[in-house]
């Protein structure tokens, strides 16, 4: 699968799940476990519950995906 497959949503997040999973809320209801990518925890990004977030998801698995982005403010 390459980068191009991806499907990118939009979310809040909902609940902080040990080993930096979180439950993420997407736009059209549904919820979802995200985990940080890379980058995000190489440079410590803190995430937190009610943070809009940008979750990247494989179109073979719809119940799990990875937090690419966090919005600011």
């Amino acid at each position: 699968m390459s980068k191009d497959d991806v499907i990118e949503v939009e979310g809040v997040v909902v609940e902080i799940l040990p080993g930096t999973n979180f439950k993420v809320k997407l736009t059209n209801d549904h919820i979802i476990t995200a985990y940080l990518c890379g980058k995000m925890r190489q440079h410590t990004v803190r995430v937190s519950v009610g943070d809009k977030v940008k979750v990247a998801m494989s179109p073979y698995d719809l119940n799990k995906g990875r937090i690419t982005y966090r919005n600011k403010g």
